[in-house]
């Protein structure tokens, strides 16, 4: 009986030990997350503005949703602009990470190289790109013109704004390669060695044995991409809306984070823009589940069995 209290008293203590642990990550999401959204949903329904007195206005925001055509803009645009970088980030993340996994014992220093663009700050890289991609003396546009191709006007013609915007956010998919990196090294050799011998190519061999077995790793890049670039803000901001070029930018370029912003900071619509964010956050609920319904038609785990 001794031992019998000793032993649910031990388990009482490990599980006070496990929330001590635990308690300044809960008191975090408390504060700085959960706090501050269901401060927005109270918001939503006011005309909160900073600085005139607050009123309840029911679903008048979400209304307004509804009616402006900024709005609708600002969501095709992100739209578009998901559709390029999503499946060419992906791409190109996974071609780099096979190159890195060829590479050897160097494969070390070249995963820190292409990791260190993520701890470049945004704003920095975006101010960077907005002069490598002048349409006039871009460095990209005079190496383009080394080769007799005129480059575009990345930065000024309202067709190549969001191209120019998906490969800028290339630069920031250092992560996404170490993930997809590690889940090449855990790909069996035995497997491709078997490929082999039944006669397959390079090319089968990466749709038949490796990408099935790195699926998962390659889905859940799509969904963490996805989640991104639909909350794309900083590049956006500092390449088209920054203090020069707020004057001139192009309806092409109003992402949706960007007009939230807009009606949050500068036009002090506290209400309307927690609407905003309660509406993105609908959505990329909805985009994941539906992303998740169709990843278990084609994303392989070990524990399956054909």
């Amino acid at each position: 009986m001794s031992r019998a209290r000793r032993g649910g008293g031990g388990a009482a203590g490990e599980n006070r030990a496990g929330w001590l642990f635990i308690s300044p990550w809960i008191l975090g999401f408390v504060i700085f997350t959960a706090g501050p959204m269901v401060a927005s949903l109270v918001l939503s329904f006011t005309d909160y503005s900073l600085v005139g007195e607050t009123h309840g206005v029911g679903t008048a925001n979400y209304a307004r949703l509804v009616e402006d055509p900024r709005v609708a803009k600002s969501l095709t645009n992100t739209f578009v602009y998901a559709l390029m970088f999503v499946p060419l980030g992906t791409v190109v993340a996974l071609a780099l990470a096979m190159l890195l996994a060829r590479v050897g014992r160097a494969a070390g220093f070249f995963r820190t190289a292409f990791y260190l663009p993520e701890m470049t700050p945004a704003v920095a890289a975006g101010a960077l790109f907005l002069l490598l991609l002048n349409g006039q003396t871009g460095l990209v546009n005079t190496v383009l013109g080394w080769f007799g191709i005129t480059g575009p006007n990345w930065t000024t013609d309202p067709a190549w704004l969001k191209p120019s915007l998906a490969v800028v956010s290339l630069w920031s998919m250092g992560g996404t390669v170490v993930i997809l990196l590690a889940a090449l090294a855990n790909v069996p050799r035995q497997l491709q060695e078997a490929a082999l011998l039944d006669g397959a190519g390079p090319w089968r061999r990466f749709t038949n044995v490796t990408l099935p077995m790195i699926s998962g790793a390659v889905f859940f890049a799509v969904i963490t991409n996805t989640i991104a670039a639909l909350q794309m803000f900083d590049q956006a901001y500092t390449m088209f809306y920054g203090p020069q070029q707020s004057s001139s930018a192009s309806e092409e370029s109003l992402v949706y984070m960007v007009y939230l912003f807009q009606n949050a900071f500068e036009f002090f619509d506290m209400g309307f823009a927690s609407a905003m964010a309660w509406l993105l956050f609908g959505i990329i609920m909805i985009i994941t589940a539906i992303q998740l319904k169709l990843g278990n038609r084609w994303v392989y785990y070990e524990g399956d069995r054909a």
